[in-house]
C-alpha cells in the first residue's frame, strides 16, 4: 500500500511535472514571442532612427536650401531696386537727351535759315559786283576811247604846228578842246578808280560773307555730326533701357518662380515636420510601450 501511494504520488508528481513543462514551454513560447516582438520594434526603431536621420540631414539640406533661396531672393530684390533706379535714371537720360536733340534741330534749321539768307545776300552781292564790273568795263571803254581820241588830237596838233599862224585860232579851240578832255579823263580817272575802291569794298565783302557762310556750314556740318550722335546715343539708351526692361521682366519671373519653390519647400517641410513629429510621438510611445 505504501508502494501504491508512492506510485500514486510518483504519477502526480509526474502529471504536476508535465503540467509545469508545458506551463515553462508555454511561457518560453510567449517570452521567444515577446524577444521576436521586441527585435521586431527594435528594427522598426532602428529603421525609423535612420528614417530620422535622414529626414533630419534632409531637413537640414532643405533649411540650407531655404537659406540659399532666401539670400537669393534679397539679392534680386536689391538687383530689382538697382534695375528700377537705373531704369528711371536711364529714362531721365532718356528725356534730356531728346530734349538735347529737338534743341539741336531747332538750332541746325535757325543756321540753316541764316546760311540761306547769307547765301541770297552773296548772290545779291556778287549780281551788284557784275553790274559794277560791266560798269567799269564800259569806264574803261570810253576811257580808251578818249585815249585814242586824245591821240589823234595830238596827231592833229603836231600835223598843225606847221600852220601856227594862219591856225592860231583853230590851236586854240584846239587847246582848249584838248583841255576839256584832260579835264573829262581826269573826272573819268576819279570816276575809276572809285568804283575801283568800291570793287574791292565789295570783294572784301563778298570774301568775308564767304568765310561766314563756310564758318556757318562747318558748324551746321558739325551739328549734324553732334545730332547723329546723340540720335546714336539715344538708340544706344533705348536699346539699354530695353535690355535692361527684359532683364527685370527676367528677374521678376525668376523671383516668382523662387517664390513658388519657396512655397512649395515650406510646404514640404511642414509636413516633414508634421511626419517627424508623429514619428517622435510614436517614438515616444514605443519606448513607453516597451518600458
Amino acid at each position: 500500500s505504501i508502494i501504491r501511494r508512492q506510485r500514486q504520488e510518483l504519477k502526480l508528481l509526474i502529471a504536476e511535472l508535465k503540467d509545469r513543462d508545458k506551463e515553462l514551454n508555454d511561457m518560453v513560447a510567449v517570452h521567444e514571442r515577446h524577444i521576436q516582438a521586441w527585435e521586431d520594434d527594435r528594427q522598426k526603431i532602428l529603421t525609423l532612427a535612420e528614417q530620422c536621420s535622414l529626414l533630419t540631414s534632409e531637413l537640414n539640406e532643405r533649411d540650407a536650401v531655404i537659406k540659399s533661396l532666401t539670400k537669393k531672393l534679397k539679392l534680386l530684390e536689391a538687383q530689382h531696386n538697382d534695375s528700377k533706379m537705373t531704369l528711371e535714371s536711364t529714362q531721365q537720360k532718356f528725356k534730356e537727351l531728346t530734349q538735347k536733340v529737338t534743341d539741336s534741330s531747332l538750332h541746325c534749321q535757325v543756321l540753316e535759315e541764316k546760311n540761306q539768307s547769307l547765301h541770297c545776300s552773296i548772290l545779291e552781292l556778287s549780281a551788284k559786283t557784275g553790274q559794277l564790273q560791266a560798269r567799269e568795263q564800259e569806264l574803261l571803254s570810253v576811257l580808251e576811247m578818249k585815249e585814242k581820241a586824245l591821240i589823234e588830237t595830238t596827231d592833229q596838233i603836231s600835223e598843225v604846228t606847221s600852220r601856227f599862224k594862219t591856225l592860231e585860232n583853230v590851236l586854240r579851240t584846239a587847246k582848249l578842246d584838248d583841255f576839256s578832255r584832260n579835264r573829262e579823263q581826269q573826272d573819268l580817272k576819279l570816276t575809276l578808280n572809285d568804283v575801283m575802291c568800291q570793287v574791292n569794298k565789295m570783294k572784301d565783302i563778298l570774301s568775308e560773307k564767304m568765310k561766314e557762310s563756310s564758318k556757318n556750314q562747318e558748324e551746321i556740318s558739325h551739328l549734324k555730326q553732334e545730332n547723329g550722335c546723340l540720335r546714336s546715343e539715344l538708340i544706344l539708351a533705348v536699346e539699354e533701357a530695353q535690355r535692361k526692361n527684359q532683364l527685370y521682366q527676367l528677374a521678376k519671373s525668376k523671383q516668382v518662380r523662387i517664390e513658388k519653390e519657396l512655397s512649395s519647400l515650406r510646404q514640404v517641410c511642414v509636413k516633414q515636420q508634421r511626419d517627424l513629429h508623429f514619428l517622435h510621438v510614436n517614438f515616444d510611445s514605443s519606448q513607453d510601450s516597451r518600458q
